[in-house]
């Protein structure tokens, strides 16, 4: 039951390391390029050399119903959730098969607005309350998978 950390942008990277080592999971910090992770049997980084995808190819190549995958990316969550894989946002928010259509939607709708210039920003910055819902919510997952959940 790994997790895969698309790390790139990732701002939870140590509550996820945390949360992993209480429950003695193993994870994949998967990213474009080389970055510090703990020198631990429990933590692995993976540099991904390549196209834009390729990050998100390696993750989605390896990841399954037992898996958790920790990202933002909206395409790479549906990508992981047809795998049978578990997804949350570093925000905690799970992505979850009845909702993905809906986010992908918004995404596109968005992306076209920015690019017409009718919108600009971007999310709200991250906050403690975000990073303590994320710990949560990973928790929980993990515990889920543990007893055979969805």
């Amino acid at each position: 039951m790994p997790i895969y950390i698309d790390a790139d942008a990732c701002p939870v990277k140590e509550e996820t390391y945390r949360v992993a080592r209480r429950h003695e999971i193993k994870v994949f910090v998967v990213a474009n390029a080389s970055m510090y992770v703990p020198k631990e049997d429990l933590i692995e980084l993976v540099v991904v050399k390549g196209g834009f995808d390729s990050a998100d190819d390696w993750i989605v190549e390896r990841i399954g119903g037992s898996d958790v995958a920790v990202t933002s990316d909206i395409p790479l969550a549906e990508r992981c959730l047809k795998a049978g894989a578990r997804v949350l946002s570093p925000k905690g928010r799970p992505f979850t098969e009845d909702a993905i259509g809906d986010a992908m939607a918004t995404r596109a709708l968005m992306e076209m607005l920015r690019q017409g210039g009718d919108f600009g920003g971007g999310p709200a910055p991250f906050s403690k309350a975000d990073r303590s819902l994320f710990l949560s919510k990973l928790d929980e997952a993990l515990h889920a998978i543990r007893r055979g959940r969805r």
